[in-house]
């Protein structure tokens, strides 16, 4: 047990912490929508009915799509692009490990099924980590709307205005001005930590090149 937990404990601490930060916006916003409820008149509801509330759907799943738009965009940008003297590139003027062809590579018993496999399997393999934050961006987008639209007519009929449809809702300045407000500081987050990193260190960190290492020399 204590090999699996040093093994694997970065993955262990930030699902422990999602879901302890989770649970926090679960109890926090029940409680801020029957507050809201109230003030309009209306019962205030249990935390497993908020779960069902297109308010629930609608702040989980805007959230979550910056976070994976965040991640696809960065795994695609940095195997085109470079920043001189950055841990978060690849290095400049050398062949990475990352760009080496898995056709060429030496078949052990250790090598990854889809590279022995070959074909169009491995074409897919070579894009996977790419591929599904890119679904579950989509995924999280097409929530968004959903829940945004639930939400966005609940405070329509309130107002005794109609209700609007997932795509309606996805025309309004609303839905994008909820994006954008997500999608902008997420990429700001990434160059905050491109750019430090070239001046920056944190020792002990795979993040950070090594302490007494030049400004000039692009990560490994």
């Amino acid at each position: 047990m204590r090999k699996f937990v040093k093994e694997h404990g970065l993955l262990l601490v930030n699902v422990g912490l999602f879901l302890a930060f989770f649970g926090g916006m679960i109890l926090s916003g029940a409680a801020a929508y029957s507050e809201e409820q109230s003030a309009h008149g209306q019962p205030g509801v249990s935390v497993l009915e908020y779960l069902s509330t297109g308010n629930f759907v609608e702040a989980t799943f805007e959230n979550w799509e910056s976070e994976f738009l965040q991640m696809a965009m960065y795994v695609v940008l940095t195997v085109f692009l470079f920043q001189k003297g950055s841990s978060e590139s690849k290095p400049m003027g050398k062949e990475a490990p990352q760009d080496e062809d898995p056709r060429t590579a030496t078949i052990k018993d250790t090598t990854p099924w889809p590279v022995k496999r070959g074909g169009a399997v491995l074409k897919v393999y070579e894009h996977s980590l790419s591929l599904l934050l890119f679904l579950l961006f989509i995924a999280s987008f097409s929530l968004h709307a959903m829940g945004g639209a639930a939400a966005y007519s609940e405070d329509q009929q309130s107002h005794g205005e109609a209700a609007v449809s997932v795509f309606e809702f996805m025309g309004t300045s609303q839905f994008w001005f909820e994006s954008f407000q997500n999608w902008q500081s997420e990429f700001l987050a990434v160059a905050v930590l491109v750019g430090a990193s070239v001046y920056l260190r944190e020792k002990g960190s795979p993040e950070s090149k090594p302490v007494a290492e030049p400004h000039y020399e692009t990560g490994a």
